[in-house]
């Protein structure tokens, strides 16, 4: 059965065309550094997060500009894996169909 509080996913907007028609594809990666800097994926799998930490997203934004937040529909909670320092992905690439863009361009901070 999924649990399905609201989950989010923060992207730069240099990948919003990518994941508008493909989804949230870690193979896509390479338009942008990830949120935290990285150049390629960290793991294999989506990062989301709840509505009470996007903010701290927003805030460690390292891919060099501005992002989107993007809201993902039928996250199943027991399939979260930790990537080992408390952040959550699902390992699963995400089809557009679940995903939906509710903040754009928010500005580095």
């Amino acid at each position: 059965m999924l649990n399905t509080p609201r989950h989010f996913h923060v992207s730069s907007v240099l990948n919003r065309q990518s994941i508008a028609r493909h989804g949230l594809d870690w193979t896509r990666m390479g338009a942008a550094r990830g949120i935290a800097g990285s150049r390629r994926p960290e793991v294999e799998g989506i990062f989301v997060c709840r509505d009470e930490d996007v903010s701290f997203f927003l805030q460690i934004n390292n891919t060099g500009g501005p992002v989107d937040v993007w809201a993902v529909d039928d996250v199943d909670e027991e399939s979260l894996l930790d990537n080992g320092n408390g952040f959550f992905y699902l390992p699963e690439r995400i089809p557009a169909a679940r995903i939906r863009l509710v903040r754009s361009d928010v500005p580095a901070q």
